[in-house]
């Protein structure tokens, strides 16, 4: 039997890693959601995963990233989305937004039974929104994506990252992030067909963006503004 070449190994390699991190996250959230975030220790999950606290930390730095985390490639994607000149910020943020709605409806399709897959995903955020520590973690994640997407529209319209324009630009489109979380939980229902709630889930985000488009639609399309 031939010797795998090293992309062979390279990818099979990658693919235990992408195996052990779904253990780790699944193995995680459950024990959480089933005996609470604050009664389940890192060593208790690495127990009943098979390898070592150490390991864990490995792939997840604290245990709230064990929870939260911000999916492989997103900062690099919102900062793309943010650098083409030809779409508004509003209309960037929106693309990145639909396609983590879409990876939502995807997995939900998935699952073998929708109403416990919706309950799932209602108790998943009420565990975020009754701890705390998590809660902060989850601040931190936005503040992250918020300066990315400060950094990138500075650059974009001439300014510095610490001017006040980029900074306020920043914080409403990551605020669209909030209203989408929300209208999902919201319309989010085992009686409500899934289709129809990606559609009043992202008429709402709409709505909000609507708001800010007006403002948002000549910013970074223009150089610095004019001193007096």
């Amino acid at each position: 039997m031939p010797e795998p070449g090293p992309g062979g190994v390279a990818g099979l390699r990658e693919r235990r890693k992408r195996n052990t991190r779904r253990l780790l996250v699944g193995t995680a959230v459950g024990m959480f959601l089933e005996s609470g975030f604050d009664a389940v220790t890192v060593a208790r999950i690495a127990e009943v995963c098979e390898v070592s606290p150490t390991t864990v930390f490995n792939y997840f730095p604290t245990k709230e990233s064990l929870v939260l985390d911000l999916p492989p490639g997103l900062l690099a994607a919102l900062t793309a989305a943010l650098e083409e000149h030809g779409r508004t910020p509003t209309d960037a943020m929106l693309s990145i937004l639909d396609g983590e709605l879409d990876n939502l409806v995807r997995w939900l399709w998935a699952q073998p039974d929708y109403a416990r897959a919706v309950d799932a995903v209602q108790r998943f955020e009420a565990m975020i929104r009754d701890t705390p520590a998590l809660r902060a973690h989850q601040r931190q994640l936005v503040v992250r994506m918020a300066d990315a997407a400060c950094r990138t529209l500075a650059e974009r319209a001439g300014l510095s990252a610490h001017d006040p324009e980029p900074q306020i630009a920043a914080s409403a489109l990551l605020g669209l992030w909030n209203v989408q979380v929300a209208s999902s939980l919201r319309h989010l229902d085992a009686r409500t067909p899934l289709e129809q709630v990606r559609r009043e889930v992202a008429a709402d985000v709409r709505r909000a963006a609507a708001l800010l488009d007006a403002g948002l639609s000549d910013f970074a399309m223009a150089g610095a503004p004019q001193q007096p």
